[in-house]
């Protein structure tokens, strides 16, 4: 009886008895084919995935199968990472490190990673901008802006948050000598009119696929967390459920609370405007969308507010790093262990295959953050190894004095 497996048997060898079969046709017989799912059929995998050499951090983590992950600009050095052996290369991580400096009460260090994940397109973007700005109520300081957007609809408001938003909030500090609250309210608040005009005007639809789906585009939204930090304190104002988590003396701090619509104060905020909170696959404002905050989503105003909380705290010697990150990240890490990953890689105790993995040539070279940068990507891999269903980006930033 012939032998079996994943190829069909021919005629010939089927008449054959097994032992007239040669090893290497019973060899070729038996061989299973990897495939990748793409829209629901099955595509063989390439000559080169094949030959993919197992050196993930994690034997678990499942495929990235996007090649959208979202392009970081605007910094002194940009490379993608590259994990396996020979031309096999994972395209789908974008990561950032800071150039060549100095002091990091100028400049602070940080890594960032930003993954599609299993989602089929990427609708999270990152803005990383050292030294935006140079004064603070009319005094002259270094302002650091780092922000996580999580798109959802489409992209693009995500998009036109990551390239205007702390514009603006730069003008605001520039123009007045006000407080933090008011910069962040007023910039926000700014930020999503533009969004709605935008819309408006046509001028953010060109070439999206959302304009096949809703002509009026008013269902495409952006949760935005922005930290600034400064030489003696930290302000983060959050839209959303992208998070902020400060490490401090090894414990996290959280520096947001997710805007969820079933939280009471958001609840009750909501109802008071007119509008419900349906349970359809969680709590969803109308039956929708799964975040009471966001900017955009103009189909759901006045339910839906664009106005963040915000969040002022003084930084302190034992404050260790900054995490921001989208709910790809939240939904299946807790914020201790984020932290206590962040903290481990910025200690130098990553894990040694995490090492072996990064080379520090592709990590931004001698003199970049290679802590920041594996820390990042190891939260990175963690979510999704942990089955993450949504778009991952994690933003970390060292926080440490320099001794």
């Amino acid at each position: 009886m012939a032998d079996t497996c994943c190829d069909i048997v021919s005629e010939s060898e089927e008449s054959q008895p097994p032992r007239q079969i040669s090893r290497a046709a019973r060899r070729r017989r038996m061989a299973i084919r990897r495939y990748n799912l793409v829209g629901g059929a099955a595509v063989p995998e390439t000559e080169n995935e094949q030959k993919r050499q197992k050196l993930e951090l994690l034997p678990e983590t499942p495929s990235w199968g996007c090649e959208n992950a979202a392009t970081l600009e605007n910094c002194a050095e940009q490379s993608s990472l590259k994990i396996g052996m020979g031309k096999s290369v994972m395209k789908e991580i974008s990561i950032m490190s800071p150039p060549i400096l100095v002091d990091p009460e100028l400049y602070p260090k940080f890594g960032v990673s930003s993954v599609c994940g299993k989602r089929r397109d990427m609708e999270d973007a990152v803005t990383v901008r050292p030294s935006f700005c140079l004064r603070e109520h009319g005094s002259v300081t270094q302002l650091h802006y780092f922000a996580v957007y999580d798109g959802h609809g489409c992209s693009h408001v995500a998009t036109k948050c990551r390239d205007r938003l702390h514009e603006l909030v730069k003008e605001e500090i520039e123009k007045r000598s006000t407080e933090w609250k008011i910069v962040m309210e007023r910039s926000f608040s700014r930020m999503d009119k533009e969004v709605i005009a935008w819309n408006d005007v046509d001028l953010l639809r060109a070439n999206c696929r959302c304009e096949l789906q809703t002509p009026d585009c008013d269902a495409v939204g952006s949760t935005a967390v922005v930290a600034v930090v400064t030489p003696h304190k930290i302000i983060v104002a959050n839209c959303g459920d992208s998070r902020a988590v400060l490490s401090r003396k090894g414990k996290a701090v959280p520096l947001s609370i997710d805007h969820k619509p079933d939280r009471p104060d958001e609840l009750s905020r909501i109802e008071a405007a007119g509008g419900r909170v349906i349970y359809w696959d969680g709590p969803r404002v109308l039956g929708f969308l799964a975040m009471s905050r966001a900017i955009g989503d103009n189909y759901l105003k006045p339910y839906v507010s664009c106005e963040p909380e915000v969040v002022i705290i003084d930084r302190t010697a034992e404050d260790d790093c900054l995490i921001l990150a989208s709910d790809g990240l939240w939904d299946v890490v807790s914020n201790n262990t984020a932290c206590g990953v962040a903290l481990m890689c910025l200690r130098g105790k990553a894990p040694a295959r995490a090492e072996a993995s990064w080379p520090e040539s592709e990590a931004g070279g001698e003199n970049s953050d290679k802590a920041c940068l594996d820390a990042s990507m190891l939260l990175t891999k963690l979510a999704l190894a942990r089955q993450s269903s949504d778009n991952v980006s994690v933003v970390v930033i060292d926080l440490r004095r320099s001794t």
